[in-house]
């Protein structure tokens, strides 16, 4: 009996029986797709979640118009379209970036009065410390950085300043306060002079612009309105481009008995809702001869200034 003879493993006929053995690269290969498969999948899966999520807030949060107030939403206020003297056309924001030329926010409402009122010798008087002599007279002390040094005024306050400034306030006047000086000095003053925040804004000297050597208060670009707003001011150059809206004032340096402010709560201020363009209540009140008192006013001021010692100071707070 004859036997079989065995097929050797490695025989051509079994060769392809045997599983080969993977090597690295193929393994780390497979690895790899598997591994992006599953995060392609993981991907997809979030992206349709979140479109169902947001889809869900967005019908969430947009209110019909019959919810609306139920749900504790509040319908804008509409107002009425300005006239071009309310805010001219060169006051409108044309790009995100575009520098405004308006140093003051809108006003609300748009029909509301605005008074500005001058600092130095319109609603105080103050004075640089000469030495260890005081003046008789004063009611608080500043010590602004003038120059890189530290200089101390005395300060008096005008005759009946917190009553007019309250009478302001309290009869619907938006007061902003336009002075020449420069604002390391004038904003300490007013930080005192105005402790309960009647004042609803300051412009100082920056704000100002300069003609012929002399600083020129320009209410044309401050986005008020001319026939509703005046400037109480001492100082007839800083009102000579808009002077139809200027109530001159004497200055004020010591005067305890002055009633000038007083004057004008009860002349003025009192009477001007009669008019609705206040540059006709001025004209009323102060009536023809106003350029001779602003020339006399102003031959006043430059004699003041004039005598005084400290002029070159005097300079740095308002001329």
């Amino acid at each position: 009996m004859v036997s079989k003879a065995k097929k050797s493993r490695g025989s051509p006929g079994n060769h392809h029986l045997r599983r080969r053995k993977k090597t690295p690269i193929t393994a780390a290969t497979n690895t790899a797709s598997v591994v992006v498969a599953s995060i392609n999948k993981s991907i997809y899966t979030c992206h349709r979640r979140l479109i169902k999520i947001f889809s869900k807030l967005v019908r969430i949060a947009t209110p019909t118009r019959k919810s609306s107030v139920k749900k504790g939403y509040k319908v804008l206020r509409k107002y009425p379209s300005l006239s071009d003297d309310q805010y001219p056309l060169t006051t409108v924001r044309r790009s995100l970036f575009q520098e405004t030329n308006i140093p003051l926010p809108l006003i609300n409402p748009p029909n509301k009065k605005t008074v500005f009122l001058d600092l130095d010798e319109t609603l105080i008087h103050s004075i640089p410390a000469n030495g260890l002599i005081r003046p008789k007279n004063y009611d608080f002390v500043v010590k602004p950085l003038l120059d890189g040094e530290r200089v101390c005024f005395y300060v008096l306050k005008r005759p009946f300043v917190d009553e007019f400034l309250r009478f302001l306030s309290e009869n619907g006047f938006e007061i902003v306060v336009f002075t020449a000086g420069i604002e390391e000095y004038a904003s300490l003053v007013l930080d005192v002079l105005d402790r309960k925040g009647l004042i609803s804004h300051r412009l100082y000297r920056d704000s100002c612009k300069e003609f012929e050597g002399k600083f020129v208060k320009d209410l044309s670009n401050l986005g008020r309105d001319l026939k509703k707003g005046v400037i109480v001011d001492d100082n007839p150059n800083s009102y000579s481009l808009q002077p139809e809206n200027a109530i001159p004032i004497s200055p004020f340096v010591d005067d305890l008995g002055d009633d000038e402010l007083k004057k004008l709560m009860s002349g003025f201020f009192g009477n001007c809702d009669e008019f609705e363009d206040l540059r006709d209540a001025v004209k009323s009140y102060v009536g023809n001869g106003v350029e001779d008192l602003n020339s006399e006013r102003l031959i006043e001021k430059d004699e003041m200034f004039g005598k005084s010692k400290d002029s070159n100071l005097q300079t740095l707070i308002e001329v």
